[in-house]
């Protein structure tokens, strides 16, 4: 099957000025002008404030004005999550901060991360076969899709299928727009079997939080069927159940800040680790309190953050007496492999570490 990037793609149902997808945000302001709580402020583990505080910031954003949160904001996606409503404030905070000129990331990164993660218009041959894994911008791990888990898989990934929502950690959330509706195209052309399939497997979840997440509150719509790689993993090995050597070992989570897109599926990290015998031990930075691998705030330069970030996550993960700590994010993966294992703890992906349950 030949995959043509520089096809024609079809979303003339989108609105398009100057060049640029013009998607409007589900957002009601009348929600979060009601809103008591603050959630989305209140339980952020970055901005610290008093509820009269927050609240005050808390309408500044919603009016779409200028506010303290707009500079302060770790872009950790965690508000998403922690809104009641489903109001989408991260998104809205991240408009806001591009409408009025608020860089989270220096220029120069900025401007050179959004060339360099540009679309190249060049998707190669590939005979297609189930399961179809997005590797998104990681081909580079497609070493780890391997085994008794993966039999039979074909990987597609690159900059012309890539997501782009890394942007969100930019303020950038107009190449989102612009960028996405190709990449879908890209997708539909290059990931759909001759027999009409339509489920793609999300190796990293912030695709699988692109798709399910941005893309609803957007208004985007996305004509294939995304699965999480989590899900994907928890099917296989209950179909492999038979040939599974339980591990017998304590493993921390890092969960990514794209997961706060899906908190859904945080829950099949129990999934797998009961299927796998693993033992979740009980953390404080865990589940709705995780804490990001800090590498989103070195790129922001806000170094003290960064250290803080680390030291507390890491030593948590030993006090709860973690052997291994496992990632789905290569980023996070790359971020904190390193002071993980200096203190005595073995980063490892998800993926390898059910291959290891299989005695692979």
């Amino acid at each position: 099957m030949v995959c043509h990037a520089e096809s024609v793609p079809p979303w003339e149902m989108f609105r398009w000025e100057g060049g640029g997808f013009m998607a409007s945000l589900r957002f009601d302001p009348e929600i979060c002008l009601a809103c008591e709580s603050v959630d989305c402020i209140m339980k952020c583990q970055y901005i610290h404030m008093d509820l009269a505080r927050a609240k005050e910031e808390h309408d500044r954003l919603t009016r779409g004005e200028m506010s303290s949160i707009l500079k302060d904001c770790v872009t950790c996606y965690a508000c998403e999550e922690y809104c009641p409503s489903g109001n989408h404030p991260f998104y809205h905070i991240v408009e806001l901060q591009e409408r009025l000129g608020i860089h989270p990331v220096p220029i120069p990164i900025e401007k050179s991360q959004v060339v360099m993660m540009g679309p190249r218009g060049k998707i190669r041959e590939m005979e297609l076969k189930s399961p179809l894994i997005n590797m998104c911008f990681f081909d580079m791990m497609k070493g780890g899709i391997r085994g008794s888990l993966f039999e039979g898989a074909t990987t597609f990934g690159g900059s012309d299928v890539f997501c782009n929502l890394m942007f969100l950690h930019f303020a950038r959330n107009s190449t989102i727009k612009e960028r996405l509706p190709r990449m879908i195209d890209n997708i539909m052309h290059c990931a759909v079997e001759p027999s009409g399939t339509r489920e793609v497997i999300c190796y990293h979840d912030e695709c699988y939080g692109t798709y399910t997440s941005w893309a609803r509150a957007f208004g985007v719509e996305v004509p294939f069927t995304p699965v999480h790689l989590f899900e994907f993993l928890k099917r296989r090995l209950m179909e492999l159940r038979d040939g599974i050597r339980p591990l017998n070992v304590k493993v921390a989570y890092q969960r990514p800040c794209s997961n706060r897109l899906c908190p859904e599926t945080d829950s099949l990290v129990d999934d797998i680790f009961a299927l796998i015998g693993a033992e979740r031990p009980k953390r404080t930075y865990e589940y709705g309190n995780a804490l990001c691998c800090g590498g989103v705030p070195e790129a922001a330069q806000r170094f003290d953050l960064v250290d803080d970030i680390r030291a507390r996550n890491v030593a948590d993960m030993k006090a709860a007496g973690a052997q291994y700590c496992v990632f789905n994010c290569p980023f996070c993966f790359w971020t904190l492999a390193e002071p993980v294992a200096k203190a005595g703890i073995f980063p490892v992906m998800m993926s390898d570490l059910c291959l290891l349950a299989l005695g692979e």
